[in-house]
Formats: structure tokens, sequence, C-alpha cells
């Protein structure tokens, strides 16, 4: 598998991913904005078929935020999650950042279970985040020079 950067031909196949990974999923306007604004916006790529793929970006000076992971169904548990947010992880701590926050649907339990794996922990609840009125609960993890991409090699 590689991780990449993505490409705007990408977005075709991030539209699927995200149809297939979320009841509310951001329309092609909002992720084309997140990519012309600068966000890390990379893809897990193997045999020429898109994964998976993460975006994230500088929030503050010294803290990272994950916008968007999602993998197909069909190559979950395969470790492309863990790879993009590890590629993420690398990529803050090469910025010097000091942690990474995330927002998490709060009935979404397979993605908190995913999250607390990889080292974050739940800090807060915002009530009534999502749209449809779900809670979202805020996760935070605290970089070190030891990031999971670097601890797979």
């Amino acid at each position: 598998m590689i991780i990449r950067e993505f490409r705007l031909p990408d977005l075709k196949r991030i539209l699927e991913i995200e149809e297939m990974s979320f009841d509310d999923p951001y329309p092609p306007s909002i992720l084309k904005d997140i990519y012309n604004l600068g966000a890390g916006f990379l893809v897990a790529q193997q045999d020429n078929i898109i994964q998976g793929y993460i975006i994230f970006w500088i929030r503050f000076e010294d803290e990272g935020h994950i916008i968007s992971l999602a993998v197909d169904q069909n190559h979950r548990r395969n470790q492309v999650g863990s790879q993009l947010v590890g590629m993420a992880e690398d990529m803050f701590t090469k910025f010097g950042l000091k942690n990474i926050k995330l927002e998490v649907r709060a009935e979404n339990k397979g993605a908190r279970n995913f999250y607390q794996s990889m080292g974050f922990n739940e800090e807060k609840i915002i009530t009534a985040y999502y749209e449809d009125g779900e809670n979202a609960i805020v996760m935070n993890k605290n970089l070190n020079n030891n990031s999971i991409s670097q601890n797979m090699k």
C-alpha cells in the first residue's frame, strides 16, 4: 500500500468512500474547498484502488486537527486507517505540533475504539454538535517522537 497526496481526479472515489462511511457525507464542493485551502489530504492506495483517506490541518500553533478519516468498508481492519493516522502524526510532529484533536460522533463506538487504540483520549462532549443533534466526543492525543508509523516499520 502506498500513501500519497490527494489529486482532484481522486474525488469520485473519495465521495464513494464518504457515502459508505458517513450518514452525512461531505458534498464535493466542501471537499474541494478543504483541498484548495491547503489542508493535508492523503489517500491510501493499493493496486490502483483508493482504500481510504485522511484530511487534516494545523488548527492552532501547536495543535493539529483531523477533519475526516474514512476507509472503504471492504478494506477495514487492514491497517489502512492506522497508517493514514500515523502519516498525519508524522507530518504534525515534523511541524513541531504538540497534540492532535478530532471530533467523533458519540454513538460511533467503533471509531471511538479505533482512535483510543491509536492513543487518543476522550476529552469532552460537545452537545448537539452534528446537524442531526447528535453529540460529539472531542478526542485528543499528545504527540511525542514515537509516532505510530515509525513504530510500524
